[in-house]
């Protein structure tokens, strides 16, 4: 008889693995599933700066760290996509692209992928001198000018990490003010070699194979302005991967799972945490609070 787990997780970001670990602790056994590689968003962060007990720490290291804990505790691992998810009697079915998989409870911890800007052709560029991850594509723009695209935390962070090493950062964004915490603020504002650019939408992107020129329009004077650089990054949010669940949890307009205050859905056994959660706030400490609450709700579950 095929082996039925207490719980499988999907996602393996600080929510799932914080779920992982306070099921582990409760003698469950733990599947965690995960499509691409651990530690969710918060590995593609150049620096985290605002988790307790540890003052300055890379995202990668961050992740590193969390899933050496689980992995340590015997939660089992696999590096597989769910694709279907079904409820049958009292047990979830689970497909991946490889296998099958039975449980008794699910947590969905699939996080939230970058939103594309919406440009024509844009998947196009990717690689091609168009990023959303400076951890990941960064270096390879070390000593040229750059851009980034967006206002909010994400795109602060890129600005002040590829200033460290490009001459110069143009730092674009759609409105007249940023929407991220004052300390990235101060700290962008006082780098000499970041350029700021407010009221600018952009509107295209020109080359030859690869990115050399990006065609804003300034949305307060319907003006055309154009920036000749090699490498553009852009942060300007995230949507949730919630399609899997789509007919087993209420989904709100903008697409995350609707939960209640212990993170269960509508369906029995089903729970969701972090940034796929319909919330207000979505960091690395909310989703670790979030995975803790799902686990202990689902521990309280099996009674």
């Amino acid at each position: 008889m095929p082996k039925i787990y207490d719980t499988i997780i999907i996602g393996s970001g600080p929510a799932g693995m914080t779920a992982a670990i306070y099921l582990k602790r409760a003698d469950k056994s733990v599947l965690i599933l995960e499509r691409e590689s651990c530690g969710g968003q918060i590995a593609m962060a150049p620096c985290v700066e605002n988790y307790p007990s540890i003052e300055s720490i890379s995202g990668s290291e961050l992740a590193d760290r969390m899933m050496s804990q689980v992995l340590n505790l015997g939660v089992d691992f696999e590096l597989e996509e769910a694709l279907e998810i079904t409820k049958e009697d009292k047990i979830f079915h689970v497909r991946t692209d490889y296998n099958s998989y039975d449980s008794f409870s699910v947590i969905i911890a699939t996080g939230a992928h970058h939103k594309k800007i919406g440009i024509p052709d844009e998947d196009k560029w990717i690689g091609k001198g168009l990023s959303y991850c400076v951890s990941c594509d960064g270096a390879f723009y070390k000593g040229m000018e750059v851009a980034v695209i967006g206002d909010a935390n994400s795109a602060l962070q890129y600005a002040i990490e590829l200033s460290s090493y490009c001459p110069k950062v143009h730092l674009c964004t759609l409105f007249d003010k940023f929407f991220g915490d004052k300390v990235l603020v101060d700290r962008v504002l006082n780098k000499d070699n970041i350029e700021i650019y407010h009221n600018i939408l952009l509107k295209d992107i020109n080359g030859d194979g690869r990115v050399n020129e990006l065609v804003f329009v300034n949305t307060a004077t319907n003006l055309e302005f154009k920036l000749q650089v090699p490498g553009v990054f852009i942060a300007i949010g995230q949507d949730p991967d919630n399609e899997i669940i789509k007919d087993l949890a209420d989904i709100s307009k903008a697409g995350y799972a609707i939960t209640d205050e212990s993170m269960a859905t509508k369906t029995e056994g089903l729970f969701v945490a972090g940034d796929c959660r319909n919330k207000n706030v979505r960091q690395c400490t909310t989703a670790i609070a979030d995975g803790a609450i799902a686990a202990t709700a689902c521990i309280k579950f099996f009674g």
